[in-house]
């Protein structure tokens, strides 16, 4: 149980709030093909999204030196910029959940590693672009997950305090970062890199099986304060 009522919900973006891995997994197959490999699965990738671009790189192609890595990166992003919402979708639960907190008052955003020239153009394809409180890229600011700063900007933007907020994501940086921030941090089980962190024997303040569970922690939350 939360100290204070939750006021404000800090969302990780890929592998939270939207299922991005079969574009990413597309553009990884892009460079796969240029390299003359087969198409590797979405299944068997999916795992390394929150690992960004480098991460998808380094599992699904053999080793190149720093220069290769570069022009792989640079491909991979070009392509994923002119792909990026082409088979992305938003898990079970989110348009409800968002209505849910703006119906309750309390403020949302994004806390994202993802650099803003990716993100902001799937903002503006979901609509979010005038209901999100914050949004906070990858390149927002000169450090990222797991540092503290980017969740910390998020609260201030938002108006509270960061024991007043809730940073959500399926990877240990987002749980980092939110407890650093001094945060309520809570797991989505559902995502990409949930399987490392519930592996690891991490003790979690909250897991959420899927997105819906977080209303009955604001609920909790609320009525611990009452």
């Amino acid at each position: 149980m939360t100290a204070k009522p939750v006021r404000a919900v800090l969302f990780d973006l890929d592998g939270t709030l939207l299922d991005t891995a079969p574009d990413l997994v597309a553009a990884l197959n892009h460079l796969r093909n240029l390299e003359n490999l087969a198409p590797a699965s979405v299944d068997d990738y999916a795992q390394f999204v929150s690992r960004g671009a480098l991460g998808l790189i380094r599992e699904g192609l053999p080793a190149g030196g720093p220069e290769q890595e570069a022009a792989w990166k640079a491909e991979f992003l070009a392509y994923y910029a002119e792909h990026l919402f082409e088979a992305t979708r938003l898990y079970p639960g989110v348009v409800e959940v968002l209505s849910c907190l703006e119906a309750s008052g309390i403020a949302w955003g994004l806390v994202t590693n993802k650099p803003e020239f990716l993100t902001l153009p799937i903002i503006r394809q979901l609509g979010w672009q005038q209901r999100a409180a914050f949004v906070v890229c990858g390149d927002t600011l000169a450090v990222n997950k797991p540092d503290p700063a980017p969740v910390l900007l998020a609260c201030e933007l938002a108006g509270v305090a960061p024991d007043e907020a809730i940073m959500i994501g399926d990877d240990p940086r987002d749980l980092d970062a939110g407890e650093a921030a001094g945060a309520v941090a809570a797991l989505a089980a559902y995502g990409y890199g949930a399987a490392e962190v519930l592996d690891s024997g991490r003790s979690l303040t909250h897991v959420l099986e899927r997105i819906e569970d977080l209303l009955p922690i604001l609920a909790n939350a609320s009525a611990g304060t009452a």
